[in-house]
């Protein structure tokens, strides 16, 4: 049957496709739109299963604090090139899909993409995406934070953020301090807040190769646990965030820092999230 080139137009309107795609979707359904519509998700799943393989090392970050300011999240969306990553539709999608999150109070990608999307869900969507763009495309991170005090930071590349949530944050510079924090973290990549928060299968790691470099050195077998605990300990210095020296002021850690910003002043819980 003849397809018109309206008949055409409103279907690339519905789904967003290419006009040559959207032909041949309603050729092919013999004019029915739902059947088109149906004809070009295979289409796209078709596409996202034979890039399933490929790496998306692209993408953009996104992130929301609640009003309150006690609440933040991110999101990230990846891809495979850079050219799609700074596309204006790429990140106004990135945008609705941390919007939908936040509103649906979600915890991880996997709600996220089992979210209502319109009539479908959240992947089905990127599967639609990903029919239309030629590349693949997944939700990569989603993080929260709670505290209160959130402040969020987006690398000028977009390709890295941090949400840092900070307590006993009483008549302090929060948005400057948060600040001055999450960039740090950017910077240094700390593995925890503190030491507690180091997890023991690092610990014990960090414990065997501090052994092992001391016995190397000729060091003697009863002394390789207290040289190990040494180096853990600089470990704890050099990786955990309070204990790291603040980079914008050598002569303070980042504890020190807060406190000097607000007596009491600390870090609950943070969020570090790149892509590539």
């Amino acid at each position: 049957m003849a397809i018109t080139a309206q008949e055409v137009n409103k279907l690339r309107q519905m789904t967003g496709a290419g006009m040559m795609d959207c032909k041949k979707a309603l050729t092919e359904a013999e004019g029915d739109f739902e059947k088109a519509i149906d004809i070009l998700r295979k289409k796209g799943q078709k596409v996202s299963a034979s890039r399933a393989d490929r790496e998306t090392k692209e993408g953009t970050i996104v992130t929301h604090v609640s009003e309150d300011g006690t609440v933040g999240t991110l999101l990230s969306l990846t891809c495979e090139t850079d050219f799609v990553a700074k596309n204006d539709e790429f990140v106004a999608f990135a945008n609705t899909l941390l919007d939908l999150a936040v509103a649906n109070n979600a915890n991880t990608a996997a709600e996220v993409n089992a979210l209502p999307f319109e009539s479908i869900t959240v992947a089905e969507k990127i599967i639609e995406m990903t029919g239309k763009i030629g590349e693949k495309i997944e939700v990569s991170h989603f993080e929260k934070v709670k505290g209160e005090a959130v402040v969020p930071y987006i690398h000028s590349n977009g390709k890295l953020g941090v949400l840092v949530a900070l307590t006993s944050t009483s008549g302090a510079s929060v948005e400057d301090a948060g600040k001055d924090v999450a960039m740090q973290i950017a910077a240094m990549n700390p593995v925890a807040v503190d030491k507690d928060g180091v997890d023991a299968s690092v610990i014990e790691r960090e414990i065997e190769v501090g052994k092992d470099q001391a016995r190397q050195e000729g060091k003697p077998e009863e002394m390789l646990e207290k040289i190990a605990l040494g180096k853990l300990n600089k470990f704890y210095k050099e990786n955990t965030l309070l204990s790291q020296a603040f980079v914008k002021d050598n002569s303070k850690t980042i504890a020190q820092y807060l406190d000097s910003v607000s007596k009491g002043m600390t870090v609950a819980e943070f969020k570090r999230i790149s892509i590539g």
